[in-house]
């Protein structure tokens, strides 16, 4: 056996972070398991149910916005706190795991998950490890899955928000209507991003420009 965590989600401006913790076999995964930035969402579907159905044990922790929003802590120590929250919840002695560092010092990363659970794990973190393991591969894709699912409950709420990222246009249009219809931002968006801070100002500013 081999656990493997990664988390989806770190930057987008709608909605929660998730890690996800798969302990498996890596010779019982899918030959196509792949990091899940590579695989299409029909497949990635497709590969998270037969991960779980094959996997001795799956974990999901989730981040949810107003933590997210917290002015006392930041996405590194929020990275680190759902990687050890999806870790903690799989039977982790003698077992290697292998995890996709959050820091861009992965031994940090790697120390400060393992300063947060309860056992003393085997814990290996590397930059890229989605790439090169496939058991963290596969948590990349459980990860993904659950922020996928996470976008679609979102959008039945409030319609069209495009894939939650600042980049996409149509998750930009969606926040600038709701900020101009609502005067404020919805629940689902992360207040202290920029994008979030920028549609705000530009909304104080037409509203100055109206006296």
């Amino acid at each position: 056996m081999e656990i493997g965590v990664d988390e989806a989600g770190k930057g987008p401006v709608l909605g929660s972070m998730f890690a996800a913790a798969v302990r498996i076999d890596p010779d019982d995964l899918p030959a196509d398991v792949a990091d899940s930035k590579t695989v299409d969402p029909e497949d990635r579907e497709r590969l998270a149910a037969e991960i779980r159905s094959m996997a001795d044990s799956v974990s999901v922790a989730e981040i949810t916005v107003a933590q997210i929003d917290d002015p006392d802590t930041d996405m590194n120590a929020l990275t680190v706190e759902a990687h050890a929250r999806a870790l903690s919840g799989l039977t982790a002695e003698d077992v290697a795991c292998r995890v996709d560092a959050g820091d861009t010092n992965a031994v940090r990363f790697e120390r400060r998950v393992a300063d947060r659970l309860d056992v003393a794990p085997d814990l290996y973190a590397e930059h890229g490890a989605d790439e090169t393991y496939p058991v963290v591969s596969a948590a990349s894709i459980l990860a993904k899955v659950e922020r996928d699912a996470h976008v679609t409950d979102i959008a039945g709420e409030y319609g069209a928000v495009g894939s939650g990222y600042p980049s996409d246009q149509t998750t930009r249009d969606f926040l600038k209507r709701y900020v101009r219809e609502h005067g404020r931002l919805p629940d689902c968006a992360r207040e202290s991003w920029q994008t979030s801070q920028d549609v705000l100002a530009a909304l104080e500013q037409a509203t100055l420009g109206e006296f």
